[in-house]
């Protein structure tokens, strides 16, 4: 009996002893999470409390490390161009410009020459007939390109040692980005800081990433995808926080984007279009093998529709946070209905706003088109005309499905989620 009794006090003991180790567990783990709970920002962690909240930023997670797989994938690594450097050019300053009659030509016109300043001597350099050259003044500064000769020879006598190749315009662009900077900062302070911080950031991934992995022979299209939802991540973050409405506008971008690949695929399908509109694409053929002119005529599409996909699913996502927080009570479909309507009327104006936006960088093809008096039938059936309407085409295909995808993703996880938990304002939140 007293045996018994020793068992069942020794086994109580142990019992014991594993339900103490459990407890330390727990509070070991909960404080765990707690602590990384404190290091996220505050919106998003409340999230995390939510069913709804868990799926939102489970996916759009998902989404993210899918980007990084593909950005280490798809890097080129080691990749640099190759072949002789080509427009190499040098600055150089206009000491003087003289207009005379041309010594050479069966016509009677007049000429213009100039005595420019570079590699720190002075030079002469003819600019062409008065009617076609340049116009330039003294004290301009320009850019020029050496002539070409064969090592161990020297220039023949009477050859000028340089050729024009433009204006230089480095200081008038520096100072028109430090305007746009600066004015940034005084409307729009941090907000303003962090969307140019934005831009630089998309302008590595596409000099970095997008066009020498394109040039590497990767697949044009994929390339196109990852850099664009690297792209878009960057923007959203940057500009809009790390919360509900940036992750449901991540969501609804990414899900039109793979949209779209398929539209531009389509597009370039059906229209026969093979990119070889003109003498850059050519000459990128040429120049390497690899590369393919459809594949580029894609990623164009792709990355052209990108900048209006990201306004428009931020505007919805804000829509629906807006309406949420307003009357927690409405469901999901309501929430939809009414967000619906904000986007439609916004879809307008935006797609007006693309459709300019190509129409804008075709215009000096148009304007030539229309002079030489080429019927509308057959400049529509050029492919240097073809290639923007396909691509505007797409890009507003996708923005008019981006509404009610934004919005019905939006609308379905944000009705799972505490309305105290979502962004005051409309869903502007920002993490600190």
């Amino acid at each position: 009996m007293a045996n018994d009794e020793a068992y069942d006090e020794f086994f109580a003991e142990q019992e014991q002893r594993a339900r103490r180790r459990r407890e330390r567990r727990r509070v070991r783990e909960e404080g765990r999470v707690r602590r990384a709970r404190l290091r996220l920002p505050r919106e998003l962690a409340q999230l995390l409390d939510a069913p709804g909240g868990r799926w939102l930023v489970g996916s759009v997670a998902a989404i993210a490390m899918l980007t990084v797989v593909g950005l280490l994938a798809l890097w080129p690594h080691g990749w640099q161009p190759h072949g002789p450097a080509v427009g190499v050019t040098v600055p150089a300053e206009v000491v003087s410009v003289t207009d005379a009659r041309c010594p050479s030509s069966p016509v009677v016109q007049q000429c213009r020459t100039a005595v420019i300043r570079a590699d720190g001597r002075r030079a002469r350099l003819t600019l062409g007939p008065v009617l076609s050259a340049p116009a330039v003044a003294a004290g301009e500064a320009v850019r020029v390109t050496r002539t070409p000769v064969p090592k161990g020879e020297r220039l023949p006598r009477g050859a000028e040692p340089y050729a024009f190749v433009d204006v230089d315009r480095h200081g008038a662009l520096l100072w028109m980005a430090l305007a746009v900077l600066a004015l940034a900062l005084v409307l729009l302070r941090w907000r303003g800081l962090l969307a140019v911080v934005g831009v630089v950031l998309s302008l590595f991934i596409v000099l970095a990433f997008l066009v020498p992995a394109i040039l590497s022979g990767r697949p044009a299209l994929l390339v196109a995808l990852v850099a664009a939802l690297a792209v878009m991540f960057i923007t959203l973050v940057l500009t809009n926080g790390l919360g509900a409405q940036t992750l449901a506008a991540a969501l609804g971008i990414s899900v039109t984007l793979v949209l779209a690949c398929g539209l531009a695929e389509a597009a370039v399908s059906l229209a026969h279009l093979d990119g070889k509109t003109d003498e850059v694409t050519l000459a990128l053929g040429n120049q390497n093998a690899s590369v393919s002119l459809t594949g580029v005529v894609l990623a164009s599409m792709l990355v052209g529709a990108l900048g209006v996909l990201a306004d428009t699913a931020v505007t919805q996502a804000s829509a629906v946070m807006a309406l949420r927080r307003a009357n927690p009570a409405l469901s999901a479909g309501r929430l939809y209905r009414e967000a619906f309507v904000v986007g439609r009327d916004h879809l307008s104006a935006t797609i007006h706003t693309l459709v300019l936006a190509y129409t804008g960088a075709a215009l000096p093809l148009l304007l030539i088109m229309r002079q030489s008096r080429l019927p509308a039938g057959d400049a529509l059936n050029a492919q240097s005309i073809a290639e923007p309407i396909a691509a505007t085409v797409v890009g507003c295909i996708a923005l008019i499905a981006a509404v009610p995808l934004t919005t019905g993703l939006a609308a379905t996880l944000v009705a799972r989620i505490p309305a105290a938990t979502l962004p005051e304002g409309g869903g502007h939140g920002h993490a600190h």
